[in-house]
């Protein structure tokens, strides 16, 4: 598989606290990446230096690469609002902007880019909810509010929200650990539906989901990449004594 993202020699830092270190991992396209690992361990960390989000912290910042498809999104010159159109995120509370409707959340990202065509954020916002499994659900209430959705339906606004500025990456941060476990199916579903279109980087606590539904595991501790690998073998056969005892319940 082509890869594409990929970060080299990746640090990020709180003011003088190093949260990853040294993190070198390749994201091949069109595929679901799971990054577990004990609370702590700098997954969230490690997906938000991937939009440059990161440097949004205050006193944050990062040394290594980060390329997607080969450009380096740290480099001088590098937007990072485009960066953030590309790899989309979304994160682990459904958080809809409250004071907007389904539809105007879902072609938030697409106004503040300055598409003014009402057809065009028509034909964007009914795409979207379609990819985001939603569109049955909402599409007799487009002018209520986002809020007014259960838990689940949130999280799924927010990731059609994501998808509505067409991304080519899509970042989720523990998208499932305030949803029950008929709204976590609902998700994991999506995902499968939505790999053949985007690449998508999953951070989990719950090592069954990531069993469930990636291509590839990564499992972080202490801010370091451990092991990296096709999620089957990770779970049966790891490399790494760690990457076991985690695995297996031992400590985490």
């Amino acid at each position: 598989m082509e890869p594409k993202i990929v970060t080299e020699n990746l640090n990020a830092y709180f003011g003088e606290t190093r949260a990853i270190k040294d993190v070198n991992i390749t994201i091949p396209d069109q595929s679901i990446t799971a990054i577990i690992g004990p609370s702590g361990c700098g997954k969230s960390t490690l997906i938000r230096c991937m939009n440059r989000m990161h440097e949004v912290v205050r006193a944050a910042r990062v040394t290594g690469r980060v390329l997607l498809d080969g450009e380096d999104i740290y480099s001088p010159g590098i937007d990072p609002v485009t960066v953030r159109t590309k790899v989309g995120m979304v994160f682990q509370k459904p958080n809809p902007f409250p004071t907007m409707s389904v539809y105007d959340n879902v072609v938030a990202g697409l106004r503040l880019n300055g598409e003014k065509s009402w057809e065009r954020l028509d034909a964007a916002a009914e795409r979207s909810l379609k990819l985001a499994a939603l569109w049955d659900e909402v599409k007799m209430s487009l002018d209520g509010s986002g809020v007014n959705l259960s838990g689940g339906q949130q999280q799924r606004l927010c990731i059609a929200r994501a998808l509505a500025v067409e991304p080519e990456v899509l970042l989720l941060d523990e998208p499932c650990s305030a949803l029950d476990p008929i709204a976590t199916a609902k998700i994991e579903d999506l995902l499968f539906d939505l790999k053949d279109k985007y690449t998508i980087v999953i951070v989990t606590h719950n090592m069954q989901q990531a069993a469930r539904v990636s291509d590839f595991t990564a499992f972080m501790y202490l801010g370091e990449l451990v092991e990296f690998g096709v999620t089957k073998k990770i779970f049966e056969n790891p490399e790494k004594e760690l990457t076991e005892k985690y695995i297996t319940g031992r400590f985490g």
